[in-house]
């Protein structure tokens, strides 16, 4: 018979709270035990660390964060302080940014109270400004009346015409903008089809989102547009908010006034995702643009609210998802319709396929597998013709993607932002 001399749950336990909380305070701990302590720190290390930390139904950043409330909510602050410097300083797979420990802050202030959340804040600004260094993070003065929803940003409208109406996301990381990067939406849509994306990019870009004229919350001036207009109008907000060359995400319209600011404005183009869009339109496409036109005109958007829908989900999508679809309609149908028919006319005469190869930035292609509107041979003519441009079809996807399929739309624009 054989009898193995170590507690293999015990070494297990030590091996959880040396990860969680570091080797130094550990072996503080472990140094400091005595004949009346030692039998405790066994049964937590065994009990606490080994049974419930070991448990693989959980990452251990979520098992983090949720100790992090409870302690909170509890008012167990010496703990508290344990697990926040261990978490800012802790190893990869558990480690918590100085942001994402704020959100924790921010959550605990509605489920256990601002006092509790106010003393929370209270400690962990103690210890930011110790480990700070170490970090990579400096608290800096800030003021309460500058701050903004980080899902929203903060927003303005331009003081040149026709106003357009936009929101920036500063980087939440609080170090300087690894890119500017612009989100330009498609026809009958407003900025807020953006926000899923623009809240994973402002981990460390700047990101600012607009209303195209006529749309949202931006002027719309009498039509016909051009896209001309549309490019210069970007040009105007960009400008104002002196940004330098951006990384340009335009999906359909937006991808198409992309390309002509890009032809008319190249300095302020650093990049370009062109997305679910065309350089042009054959004729018979271009005749069932002005019929919308004049359907509109005479019976309103609520005339082709649904056709329009139907080319920009496809059926599976809209019977799984039937609250986004009312939230898309209604947009559409609430849009200003001498602004939707001005931009109706500016997606018709789209012409920018002779010019393309005068384009000369990094530039990645979006289609839609399913995109009955601007399909993959569209998005294949945009890439054969712009030097160097590549091309990727997302599966399962219509005319908005960015929206049917979020995450591999997200994967694709964020790993061409890191190549850059």
């Amino acid at each position: 018979m054989s009898f193995d001399p170590l507690d293999h749950d015990l070494l297990r336990g030590l091996d959880a709270r040396r990860a969680v909380l570091g080797d130094a305070w550990v072996e503080r701990s472990l140094a400091n035990a005595t004949t009346f302590t030692a039998d405790f720190q066994n049964f937590i290390t065994r009990y606490a660390w080994h049974d419930i930390w070991d448990r693989p139904g959980l990452p251990r950043k979520t098992r983090r964060t949720i100790v992090l409330a409870i302690t909170i909510a509890l008012g167990r602050w010496e703990e508290y302080e344990l697990h926040v410097r261990a978490a800012l300083l802790g190893d990869a797979d558990s480690r918590l940014t100085p942001d994402e420990l704020k959100e924790v802050l921010m959550q605990s202030a509605i489920y256990a109270g601002v006092p509790a959340a106010n003393t929370a804040f209270a400690h962990a600004t103690a210890i930011l400004r110790d480990v700070g260094p170490q970090i990579g993070y400096e608290l800096a003065p800030a003021s309460p009346l500058d701050s903004t929803h980080p899902g929203v940003g903060r927003e303005g409208r331009t003081t040149s015409t026709p106003a357009l109406h936009y929101s920036v996301r500063e980087p939440r990381n609080g170090r300087r903008p690894r890119h500017t990067v612009v989100l330009s939406h498609a026809l009958g849509c407003d900025l807020t089809m953006w926000d899923d994306l623009a809240n994973r990019l402002s981990l460390d870009c700047r990101v600012i989102a607009y209303d195209h004229r006529g749309h949202g919350s931006s002027d719309a001036p009498p039509g016909p547009y051009a896209l001309a207009e549309l490019a210069d109008d970007a040009a105007r907000l960009l400008r104002e908010l002196d940004t330098g060359p951006v990384v340009w995400i335009g999906l359909s319209l937006g991808g198409m006034v992309g390309q002509e600011l890009a032809l008319r404005h190249p300095a302020l183009v650093a990049a370009l995702v062109l997305a679910h869009t065309t350089s042009s339109y054959p004729d018979a496409a271009r005749a069932v643009w002005q019929q919308r036109i004049a359907t509109v005109r005479a019976e309103g958007i609520e005339a082709i609210a649904d056709a329009v829908m139907a080319r920009y989900f496809h059926d599976a999508f809209r019977a799984a998802h039937p609250g986004t679809i009312a939230r898309f309609r209604r947009r559409l149908v609430t849009t200003d319709a001498e602004g939707y028919m001005g931009c109706c006319a500016a997606v018709g005469g789209v012409d920018t396929t002779a010019r393309l190869g005068a384009i000369a930035v990094p530039t990645l292609v979006l289609a839609g597998e399913l995109d009955q509107g601007t399909p993959v041979g569209m998005a294949r003519t945009l890439a054969d013709a712009i030097a160097g441009a590549r091309l990727e079809v997302l599966a399962e996807a219509s005319h908005l993607g960015a929206i049917e399929q979020p995450q591999a739309f997200a994967r694709a624009v964020t790993a061409f932002i890191e190549g850059l």
